[in-house]
């Protein structure tokens, strides 16, 4: 149906309920309106169905659903019948109705059996009970009404889930008797078009059109207001109940005025013609079901020509009267963003050589570009310092294995069609315009190791994504052959989806997920427990958008059964497709064959397009692309501009030509976090524009992340094009990955194994040579950034665990008192992007109800309760514990979700497995680590390896690996796959130290090295191999123990906090230090001369903003501290030149030390 003809139905819904007739005819009207309901598929009315299933009337329910969904469109379906199915079989062995019970095991649920065999059976096997509670899923099923109430509940939270539902549980808010002001507006034009119109008009029916009968003169035109008491009203009858989602009636009027008012309307009105043919035509049933799922959206969505004739007569003649109510579209609307968030600043033009065809920022280290060009080649920059890192031409790696060799020299060069990184940012994806797909390995370093070689399809490889189905990182790739096939990372063949009927131009996979509350509250109801089954299986929906060049598009899960959804593209041609970055909305952009361009929202659930935006101002001569950002922003490249949309406004929002040297339909890619974007120049390069933001974070990085990963023994001096110094030859001292050489620990910055050779120099040693390089020191307030975080600070209340949000908005502290407070930035004048920043003093942002997040401290000695939180993935949820229970908090209401866990013995520390939030690895307190299933509450496996308490836990998926520390100084390394125990170390304490305090481990961006912190050191280990490659332990003035240290956002710089209030900023490649921040520089005159010690207990980096921390102190305050504006950074790194500082000895806290054998001699 047209969007016009579903307003209609929900007029007419209306117009039903306020029209209530006669008592005697008020449940043929009840059911009546549940029946245009379900046939017209807009408005699922959710009281009508609850009423239905508190009834018992489960044909009536089933009924119902089926006009919106079937058993098999999607597993939320599935569930849903299922749950009405099961207790409709379990009311039939209550009662006890056996031969009923079997009837509905047969007929209606083993239609299940194919997907839970297991389960159909359980279920069979209620039969041969006395009583069914005697299962013990069951055995708190109580009477039917309670049974139907728990279900309810159970069935309302799918229904919201289930995209199919989407935009169909909410009435539009519309005034009333709004059917009857549009039949007035409708009068008042027919009577305008009187030839001779009388002030007077009789209008006796509406089954015609309304014409003024001959008069005896020319009148004026008299607009005619059809009083709402001419039209049928009742006097006053009861609400209908479950069908009463409308607004208030209009006072009560004469009955009959219209009756049957749409029984035999005219064609010779177009506006009545039209709606007639929309509602009141019989429909055959595959007619109301094509209405109900329209395949073909029409081009402008929502312009539904309903013009007649005489439009142009009625146009002419039509003027505006103060009795015809207008119909308006509020354009106002809270503005959450600002024209500083778009990136439009150009701060960096590079030569690229050919043209450049795709482009993909890394997924965290946001100035790392992959770039594909016509000619084949690869290339990997590092922007901020305008440096080529890596370039691949194209070559085959294998010729004998490839069938295709032979054409390859006759036909036309090889060209990159598609570049992309994988969502860890460890392997790159290349297709190319013949048959190949090529994988690269990226470690960190500058270098693109070759992975895989696939001859993926015949003809050109047209696009590649990366996809995660099963949990498995894996390929999808699409071509001329017309297929879009699914590869793991070994190179076997997965799937083959077939069913295009062109070449395949595009494709867009992703994957929903249910909200967890509703999983983690049934987990606690063993009678839901019995569908566990099924439930793990709805959690994660993974599919795949396609779009082929005939314009169709198609949808796939991985299953191998066909195509779910076959739609046309606007155009009917090439088309991209891309969803925002929450997941939440779905756009479309492409050309039709004849040059018209169109950029579309799109209805989901009912494969409609939502919304079409405008803008493009002439035909293109070939395919416009398109990227999305920051949940609000659409940019297309055309006409040799970059053209921004906010999503919600179909007009263009701004535009801008990047400074000129654009071609006519520029290529452009956001990085992911929407400060930066790429766009291609007609001199084959491409342009980085910025926002403020993103300008900061090209400043921000002085080593090339290559620099920042190399190996002890690496070391090459790259200078980039545009440094003034080039005079400096390179220095080659790498040692092979295969040599036998055994790289030596690094002690603070000194490598005792390399003193005679020539020592590795950064670009920021060849920059900084003409000046001496000074230790930066930070010892007042005016120096830094700094802002304390309102309603912090409780002197009784130590400040114990502190977490950035992962969205970097806002700021999460575990109190000593098991209490965790927020704090949110949002978007100000002063604070556009609404991240956290030391600028602005942030909200203490607490829910309406007043709630706190106060975790179970029952019976908990908190002196000695050990304290542990993880965030999850999206800010949805916090899990936490004090001693005791651990408490799953939802963050938008603060509510207790659930807690599990009972000590003793007591949780001491929380990791969320990286690729399944429902899987937990807990240390506990008796030196055990639990892999906890939140799903079904259960220990699904126990691992012993240390002989104190857990003190932290770290996730490898590069590895595959999750390292565990202990207070027993311990190291030990787990398998993800099998729990197995792999290896334990013990990690070098100094000379004379009892292995006693916390450890703490934490994996680098390169999910190979890890920062290992305890009181006595800082070290740097491979994970691959458990060796420690670089150490610096306390010394000088930053003597104290450590009392906690982490890794800045992109692992470049360590922040580590100390016992007598200072901090230390060091080189995360080096550990020498570069900054050092005293006390005096962030706490008060009063704090620093008062009775009691206050220093940081905690540090947390910020997870965007690599020069911005946070610290929790022992006061029960949070302070967030940043770099001056016009620093930027916190210090520079010290140049090595052979242990001297440009000509001076450097302080052993800055470089040298000697290594611990030294040391104990």
């Amino acid at each position: 149906m047209s969007s016009l003809s579903r307003e209609l139905v929900f007029l007419i819904l209306q117009f039903l309920e306020e029209e209530k007739f006669k008592e005697s005819v008020h449940k043929k009207l009840f059911q009546c309106l549940g029946r245009l309901e379900k046939e017209s598929g807009f408005y699922f009315n959710m009281k009508y169905f609850d009423e239905k299933v508190q009834a018992g009337e489960w044909d009536e329910v089933e009924k119902y659903l089926s006009g919106f969904t079937k058993v098999d469109d999607n597993r939320y379906s599935m569930k849903i019948f299922f749950e009405i199915r099961k207790q409709k079989y379990l009311e039939a062995l209550d009662r006890p109705d056996k031969a009923k019970a079997v009837e509905i095991l047969v007929t209606d649920l083993k239609v299940f059996s194919t997907f839970n065999e297991e389960l159909y059976k359980e279920i069979t096997q209620l039969l041969t009970l006395s009583n069914f509670r005697e299962n013990e899923q069951l055995s708190k099923y109580g009477d039917t009404k309670t049974a139907r109430s728990i279900m309810l509940i159970e069935l309302k939270k799918l229904i919201e889930a289930n995209p199919l539902f989407r935009d169909k549980l909410t009435f539009p808010s519309l005034k009333s008797s709004r059917l009857r002001t549009l039949i007035n507006q409708s009068l008042n034009w027919q009577h305008q078009l009187c030839k001779n119109p009388r002030s007077n008009p009789d209008i006796k029916t509406l089954f015609t059109d309304h014409t003024c009968a001959p008069p005896n003169g020319p009148l004026a035109p008299t607009p005619v207001n059809l009083p709402v008491a001419a039209v049928a009203k009742p006097a006053s009858y009861p609400s209908l109940g479950a069908h009463n989602p409308f607004p208030p009636t209009a006072a009560p009027a004469n009955a009959n005025a219209l009756a049957g008012w749409m029984a035999n309307a005219s064609a010779s009105s177009s506006v009545q013609a039209s709606v007639v043919t929309a509602s009141s035509i019989p429909l055959a049933q595959n007619q109301v079901s094509v209405l109900k799922h329209s395949r073909t959206p029409p081009t402008n969505p929502g312009m539904v020509d309903y013009q007649g004739p005489e439009h142009e007569q009625l146009m002419k003649r039509l003027r505006p009267t103060p009795s015809i109510e207008e119909v308006t579209y509020s354009t106002s609307r809270q503005q959450t963003w600002s024209l500083d968030d778009l990136p439009r600043t150009v701060a960096v033009t590079l030569p690229q050589g050919s043209t450049v065809i795709s482009m993909d920022f890394h997924p965290t280290h946001q100035t790392l570009l992959l770039v594909g060009s016509s000619n084949g080649e690869i290339t990997l920059w590092e922007l901020a310092m305008r440096d080529k890192l890596v370039s691949k031409p194209f070559k085959i790696w294998d010729m004998a294995s490839l069938p295709f060799q032979a054409s390859m020299v006759k036909d036309v060069p090889i060209s990159v069609s598609r570049v992309a990184w994988s969502p860890d940012g460890n392997f790159v994806g290349a297709a190319f315009n013949k048959h190949l797909i090529q994988l690269y390995t990226y470690a960190g370093s500058n270098e693109l190791r070759q992975h895989l070689q696939i001859d993926a399809h015949v003809g050109g490889v047209n696009d590649l994504a990366f996809a995660h189905p099963n949990k498995q990182l894996c390929v999808v790739t699409c071509g001329d052959d017309k297929i879009i096939k699914v590869w793991d990372i070994t190179g076997r063949n997965l799937f083959n989806f077939e069913g295009h009927e062109a070449p395949v131009y595009s494709i867009c996979p992703h994957h929903k997920e249910n909200i967890q509350e509703s999983v983690t509250e049934s987990v606690s109801n063993s009678f839901e427990d019995m569908l566990h089954g099924l439930k793990l299986s709805i959690l994660n929906l993974q599919f795949i958008f396609s779009t082929a060049i005939d314009g169709k598009i198609k949808a796939w899960l991985y299953d191998n059964m066909g195509s779910r959804v076959d739609y046309d593209a606007p155009g009917h041609w090439c088309t991209t497709m891309l969803y925002s970055a929450d997941g939440s909305r779905l756009f479309s952009c492409g050309t039709s064959k004849e040059g018209e361009s169109f950029l579309v929202e799109w209805n989901e659930s009912e494969g409609t397009i939502k919304r079409s935006y405008v803008g493009f101002r002439k035909k293109s001569t070939g395919v416009v692309q398109f990227d999305t950002t920051q949940n609000h922003f659409l940019a297309v490249g055309e006409d040799s501009q970059i053209k921004f949309w906010d999503m919600d406004n179909v007009n263009v929002l701004t535009s801008t030509d990047a400074e000129g040297g654009l071609p006519s339909l520029p290529r452009l890619r956001f990085s992911k976090d929407g400060n930066l974007l790429a766009v291609t120049t007609a001199d084959n390069g491409f342009k980085i524009l910025t926002n403020a933001v993103g300008h900061r974070s090209l400043r921000a990085v002085e080593n090339p992340p290559f620099e920042a990963l190399r190996g002890p023994m690496e070391s090459a001096v790259k200078v980039s094009a545009n440094s003034a110094v080039s005079s400096v030859s390179p220095v080659n001292c790498k040692v092979e990955r295969s040599s036998p050489v055994r790289p030596s620990p690094i002690i603070n910055g000194v490598d005792p194994a390399s003193r005679s050779m020539e020592k590795p120099r950064s670009v920021d040693d060849v920059i900084d040579k003409a000046k001496p390089w000074q230790l930066a020191e930070i010892v007042d307030s005016g120096q830094c950034r700094l802002v304390t975080l309102p309603e912090s600070t409780d002197s009784s209340c130590k400040v114990v665990r502190l977490l950035y949000t992962n969205s970097g908005v806002g700021i999460l502290a575990l109190g000593s008192n098991g209490v965790q407070k927020l704090w949110k930035w949002t978007r100000t004048e002063q604070n556009p992007s609404g991240k956290a920043t030391a600028s602005v003093v942030p909200q203490h942002w607490v829910p309406s109800s007043g709630l706190l997040m106060t975790n179970d401290v029952s019976g908990v000695n908190l002196e000695e309760a050990v304290p542990c939180i993880a965030l999850s993935k999206n800010d949805s949820y916090v899990m936490s514990a004090t001693g005791g229970k651990v408490s799953l908090f939802n963050m938008m209401t603060f509510k207790v979700m659930t807690t599990f866990m009972s000590p003793p013995p007591a949780s001491t520390f929380l990791a969320f497995h990286p690729q399944d939030n429902n899987i937990i690895a807990i240390g506990m307190e008796d030196s055990t680590i639990h892999i906890y299933n939140v799903r079904v509450d259960e220990v699904k496996s126990k691992l012993k390896g240390h002989q104190k308490r857990i003190t932290g836990l770290a996730f490898s998926t590069n590895l595959n690996i999750l390292v565990s520390s202990g207070a027993d100084a311990q190291l030990c390394v787990w398998s993800i796959d099998t729990w197995e125990k792999r290896k334990s170390i013990a990690i070098q304490l100094p000379a004379g130290k009892a292995p006693n305090g916390d450890t703490r481990v934490q994996f680098h961006t390169d999910q190979i090295r890890m920062l290992v912190v305890h009181e006595t050191q800082l070290a740097i280990y491979d994970a691959s191999k458990m060796e420690r490659i670089r150490q610096w332990v306390p010394q000088d003035t930053l003597s104290a123990p450590i009392s906690c240290a982490t890794y800045s956002c992109y692992s470049q710089l360590v922040y580590a906090t100390f016992c007598d209030g200072n901090v230390g900023v060091f080189d995360a490649e080096t550990l020498r230090l570069r900054c050092s921040i005293a006390p005096s520089a962030y706490m008060s005159t009063s704090i620093l001369n008062g009775s009691q010690t206050v220093h940081p207990l905690v540090v947390a980096a910020h997870p965007i903003e690599p020069n911005q921390f946070a610290v929790g102190l022992t006061d029960g305050s949070v302070k967030v501290l940043e770099p001056t504006e016009s620093e930027g950074k916190w210090g520079v790194p010290p140049p090595l030149d052979n242990g001297i500082l440009n000509g001076r000895t450097t302080s052993s806290s800055t470089t040298s030390n000697h290594t611990p054998d030294q040391l104990q001699r």
